[in-house]
């Protein structure tokens, strides 16, 4: 199965990252990945990417990630709804004294 995921390449404290489509099985530090469809720059909020790559890659049934999935929701390339992708809380459970 293959991931859209994102890739970090940028230095310390200067996080940029790359969009791309690999294998699941593989680490997001690989260097083996099939194609390159954009990047993502933190600081300053600049998405680019190649929306015909992503929507082909998807349509061809590559999974994105739920970091990604929700970053082209917001940038409209695709459509649909975020996912929650932190994980649920358990509520405290009180003691009960004696």
């Amino acid at each position: 199965m293959l991931k859209i995921r994102l890739q970090r390449i940028g230095r310390k404290n200067d996080p940029h990252f790359r969009l791309i489509v690999t294998p699941h099985t593989l680490k997001n530090k690989t260097t083996n990945y099939n194609e390159i469809l954009g990047t993502y720059t933190v600081k300053s909020g600049v998405f680019e990417c190649k929306a015909d790559r992503v929507k082909y890659w998807l349509g061809v049934g590559a999974q994105a990630s739920p970091t990604v999935h929700n970053l082209l929701i917001s940038k409209g390339v695709i459509e649909g709804k975020k996912i929650n992708n932190l994980p649920r809380k358990t509520p405290v459970k009180k003691e009960e004294k004696k």
